[in-house]
C-alpha cells in the first residue's frame, strides 16, 4: 500500500498548528500577569504663604448723612417756594420766603422806638452839659466868697455866704441828676436797639435756607398756604421741606453680639450693591455702643461716599466686614484638613510620592484657605479632596490651581 507524502505530514502539522494557537491563547494572561498595579492619581496644592482675611458680610440699610425737617420760626403765610422734590440745592440757598404783614407794623414801631430813644439821649447829654456849666459858675462862686471870708471875715454878710453856698450845693444835685437822667435814656436806646434785632431776626426767619447741601426729599406746601411756627406746642406743625445729604451715606450695620468685640473704627469695609451691580469701599465711623434688646446687634455705622447721588437712601446694601488678617501665614485649600480641633490633620505626599499623615495645627480659616501654625513646612504637596489614604500608599500627584479667593486677601 503506498501513502501521499502530504498524508505523512499532516499530523505533524496539525500537532504544530496547535502548538501555536496554544501559545497565543495563553500570552495576554502572562502580560498582564507582568505588567504593575498603576498608582492612583490624587490632586494636590501647594503650602505656600498668603495674606489671609477673615470676612463677615452682613445685610445693611442705606440712609442720609444728614437729614432734617425745616420748620418755619414764626406763623406766616408761604409767599415764594423755590424748590421741589428731587431738587438739589446748597448749603445756604434759599428755599422758602414767609409773609407776616403784622410783622412789618412792629418793625416800624421798633424803628420809631429807636430813633426816639436816640433823641431823648441827646437831649439828656445836653441838660447834663449844662448843669456841669452852672455847677462850675456857682463852685467857683463859692470858693471866691469862702476866700474873702478867710481873709475878711466882716467884709461878707454871713446870710449872703450861706446863699451862695447852698446854690453851689443845688447845682452840685442838678449836675448829678442830669447824668442819671442821662444814664436812663441810654438804656432806654439799648432797649429799643434789642427789641429792634429782635425784630429783625424774626424777619430773618421768614427766608428759610439751606444748612447744608443736599436734596429735597418732601415739599408741604404751596404758595399763599399758611404755615404754623414750628415752636408753636399746641399745633402739629408741618415741615416746609425736608432736606437730605445723600452725597454721602450712612450705611448701618447691625452687628451680632459674638463679633461687636473684633470690629473697630476705622476697619475697611467693602459694601456690595446688587440693585446698582457695583462695589464701593468704605470704613467703620462710628459704633453705637449698646445692642438692641430685640436683635441682640449693636448698629454700626459706615460713610460711603455718594458723589453722583447714584445710591439711594432706603437701599440695602451687603456690608463685608474684616474681623481679622494674617500675613504671609502658611496656608493650605480647606479641603485638604481631616477633621478639626487637635485631631486635625492632612495628607503629604513625600518623597518617592508616598503619603505621609501629619497632624496639624490650624488657625485663621477663611472660606477657601486654612492657615496651618504647624506641622507642614513651605512648599509641601498636601492631598486635597481624599480622606480615605493610607500612609505608604504610591500615588501619581497632579498639582491643582493655587487656591486664592476672593476674602482670603
Amino acid at each position: 500500500m503506498r501513502y501521499s507524502p502530504s498524508l505523512l505530514f499532516a499530523p505533524a502539522a496539525f500537532a504544530v498548528i496547535c502548538c501555536f494557537s496554544g501559545c497565543e491563547r495563553s500570552s495576554p494572561r502572562a502580560v498582564q500577569a507582568k505588567t504593575p498595579a498603576k498608582a492612583p492619581s490624587v490632586a494636590v496644592a501647594l503650602v505656600t504663604r498668603q495674606d489671609l482675611a477673615d470676612d463677615l458680610e452682613l445685610a445693611a440699610e442705606f440712609r442720609p448723612y444728614q437729614e432734617i425737617d425745616l420748620h418755619a420760626k414764626v406763623s406766616g403765610y408761604l409767599k415764594e417756594i423755590h424748590v421741589d422734590i428731587g431738587d438739589r440745592v446748597k448749603a445756604g440757598q434759599l428755599l422758602a420766603v414767609l409773609e407776616v404783614p403784622e410783622m412789618a407794623q412792629d418793625l416800624a414801631h421798633a424803628e420809631a422806638s429807636f430813633k426816639r430813644s436816640e433823641l431823648e439821649v441827646e437831649r439828656a447829654r445836653g441838660e447834663v452839659r449844662r448843669a456841669e456849666i452852672n455847677r462850675g459858675i456857682r463852685r467857683l462862686s463859692a470858693e471866691r466868697l469862702s476866700g474873702v471870708m478867710k481873709a475878711r471875715p466882716n467884709l461878707v454878710a454871713r446870710q449872703e455866704y450861706d446863699a451862695v453856698m447852698a446854690s453851689s450845693q443845688d447845682a452840685e444835685a442838678q449836675y448829678e441828676a442830669a447824668k442819671a437822667n442821662l444814664a436812663a435814656s441810654e438804656e432806654q436806646v439799648r432797649i429799643a436797639a434789642s427789641n429792634k434785632a429782635r425784630i429783625d431776626t424774626m424777619l430773618a426767619y421768614l427766608r428759610i435756607t439751606a444748612p447744608f447741601a443736599g436734596l429735597i426729599t418732601q415739599r408741604r406746601g404751596d404758595p399763599g398756604a399758611l404755615v404754623q411756627a414750628g415752636t408753636a406746642s399746641h399745633t402739629q406743625a408741618l415741615p416746609v421741606v425736608r432736606l437730605s445729604q445723600v452725597d454721602r451715606l450712612r450705611l448701618a450695620v447691625p452687628v451680632p453680639a459674638a463679633v461687636v468685640p473684633r470690629v473697630h473704627v476705622g476697619a475697611p469695609v467693602e459694601v456690595r450693591v446688587d440693585s446698582l451691580q457695583r462695589v464701593v469701599q468704605g470704613r467703620v465711623a462710628r459704633l453705637n455702643g449698646r445692642l438692641e434688646a430685640s436683635t441682640r446687634a449693636m448698629e454700626v455705622q459706615v460713610d460711603v461716599p455718594n458723589p453722583d447721588y447714584e445710591i439711594k437712601p432706603g437701599m440695602y446694601g451687603y456690608a463685608s466686614l474684616r474681623l481679622d488678617k494674617r500675613s504671609k501665614a502658611l496656608a493650605v485649600p480647606i479641603q485638604a484638613i481631616n477633621g478639626r480641633g487637635e485631631s486635625a490633620s492632612v495628607y503629604i505626599v513625600g518623597l518617592g510620592k508616598q503619603i505621609d499623615r501629619r497632624t496639624v495645627e490650624t488657625g485663621m480659616e477663611t472660606p477657601n484657605l486654612v492657615e496651618l501654625v504647624s506641622g507642614v513646612r513651605e512648599g509641601e504637596m498636601v492631598v486635597v479632596g481624599m480622606k480615605d489614604l493610607k500612609p505608604g500608599t504610591l500615588v501619581e500627584p497632579k498639582l491643582i490651581r493655587e487656591a486664592t479667593h476672593k476674602g482670603d486677601h
